[in-house]
């Protein structure tokens, strides 16, 4: 598969009640066509993240949107564009950062999570003077190395930033 240019399309979920920060790569292609964060049926973000919280899966982005807000939960992604093959973030080249600092320095961020090994280093490599990032495992589809088991009790960690 031949890489392409992408920019990220969709706006950033946070307000000033945030407190942690999750980050991806940046948005898949069936992300992309969906319109929102991690949306390919078989991610297992949004069912890692309704563990954490305790709460049930929204049915639509808007009450995706709403959950993260409630319990004050900043969705983006580390990247604003980079040239990549389909899905795939070990192919990304010629990337460029998003502007973090407006939501890491405008809002009560206690910790900022990334989700899997590319995001936390394209995350160490543009913001090496903001927070330090806890590494999450990958929710993708392709990252079947981890049980769900395990794969919950590192998302858990999430939880202690939002008491």
């Amino acid at each position: 598969m031949s890489s392409k240019r992408v920019t990220h399309e969709f706006p950033p979920v946070f307000d000033e009640r945030s407190r942690v920060l999750i980050l991806g790569t940046i948005p898949s292609p069936k992300s992309r066509e969906l319109g929102f964060y991690y949306m390919h049926p078989q991610n297992r973000f949004w069912k890692m993240l309704c563990a954490v919280l305790n709460e049930k899966l929204p049915s639509d982005i808007e009450g995706r949107k709403a959950l993260c807000l409630k319990h004050g939960v900043a969705l983006w992604d580390v990247l604003e564009s980079c040239e990549i093959s389909g899905a795939e973030d070990s192919s990304i080249k010629n990337a460029v950062p998003n502007d973090l600092r407006r939501i890491i320095e405008g809002c009560d961020i206690r910790a900022v999570f990334t989700t899997g090994k590319k995001a936390h280093a394209l995350y160490v490599k543009y913001f090496p003077d903001l927070l330090s990032d806890i590494c999450l495992p990958s929710t993708s589809p392709a990252n079947r190395t981890i049980s769900e088991t395990e794969m919950l009790e590192r998302y858990s960690g999430i939880g202690k930033y939002l008491r």
